[in-house]
């Protein structure tokens, strides 16, 4: 089942977003974070919310969603959403609105 919230203008199907961002996450990675490369199925960047010499502790899983800043304790998500949030420094629900528009989606009716 989509997790939704109820807003000022209608649902946001987190799910759905989310697989869509999923599918997009190449590119929406090299535009969030343009000094990055990819190994294997992992794309390797810097950490652009503190101060970071070089890429390598912060990988997001491109086949998952799945990231980590495995210099900083706790900083690690399930999906895209929560890495735009992160990155962005705003709730999931405004970074999933963001991201939906970008891609597309529509609030639900």
């Amino acid at each position: 089942m989509a997790k939704e919230n109820a807003g000022a203008t209608g649902a946001i199907d987190f799910d759905r977003i989310a697989a869509h961002a999923l599918g997009a996450a190449e590119a929406l990675l090299r535009q969030w974070l343009p000094d990055g490369r990819i190994e294997g199925n992992e794309y390797v960047a810097r950490n652009p919310t503190r101060s970071d010499d070089r890429p390598g502790s912060f990988k997001i899983n491109l086949a998952t969603g799945v990231w980590s800043d495995f210099a900083v304790d706790g900083a690690t998500g399930s999906d895209l959403i929560s890495l735009y949030a992160y990155i962005e420094g705003i709730g999931q629900g405004e970074a999933a609105k963001r991201l939906g528009d970008s891609l597309g989606h529509a609030p639900a009716p």
